[in-house]
């Protein structure tokens, strides 16, 4: 598991989001609740995106700030592996 910085501003159209230190993971909502489930999301969107990619992740921060935050908080990110298993009948050609 990987612990990010997660920063939110409270905005008049809703709550900015972002994880300071993993560039390009923001996001807004409507309220705050909704602001941290999209950004969780992101999180995991751009981490898989990442790994896909074979690029490594960054690496958590945990004295990175932002000043005109409202909230920051930590975000745990966990991802889970997988494989994928295809059986090839006998004789076929793959």
């Amino acid at each position: 598991m990987l612990t990010y910085k997660a920063m939110y501003k409270y905005l008049d159209e809703g709550v900015h989001g972002e994880v300071l230190d993993f560039p390009g993971v923001i996001t807004w909502g409507a309220d705050l609740e909704e602001a941290r489930r999209l950004l969780a999301s992101a999180l995991v969107d751009m981490a898989e995106t990442n790994l896909l990619y074979g690029e490594p992740l960054p690496q958590p921060d945990p004295v990175s700030t932002d000043p005109e935050a409202d909230l920051e908080e930590p975000l745990h990110l966990l991802l889970t592996a997988a494989t994928h298993v295809a059986l090839v009948p006998q004789g076929a050609v793959a």
